[in-house]
């Protein structure tokens, strides 16, 4: 089980993300529509001045779970023990797990 400060600390980022993001999507827009390169520094420290938390590349995924952030398979939204540990007890149908 991951540390509840970091979860609590994802939660926060997740939560700011959601609230810059058509702030953060409008300043982009704007960047690549205007031509000249002096308006596009003043947007850019615009754009600089959001809280950097709130951009999207700061989230990670983590295991739905126990909340690990490492070795986690997009597919299943687990991580590979949890994920290892349910195809042996046969809760994922088709799914193989090796043994040796």
């Amino acid at each position: 089980m991951a540390r509840k400060s970091l979860l609590h600390r994802q939660k926060k980022r997740k939560k700011l993300e959601q609230k810059y993001y058509f702030i953060r999507r409008s300043l982009k827009k704007e960047i690549s529509k205007v031509p000249s390169l002096s308006e596009k520094w003043k947007i850019h420290g615009k754009l600089q001045s959001l809280p950097r938390n709130s951009a999207p590349t700061r989230l990670r995924r983590r295991c739905f779970s126990t909340g690990r952030s490492r070795a986690n398979y997009r597919d299943f939204g687990l991580s590979g023990h949890i994920l290892r540990e349910m195809v042996h007890a046969c809760l994922f149908p088709g799914a193989t797990g090796s043994s040796w």
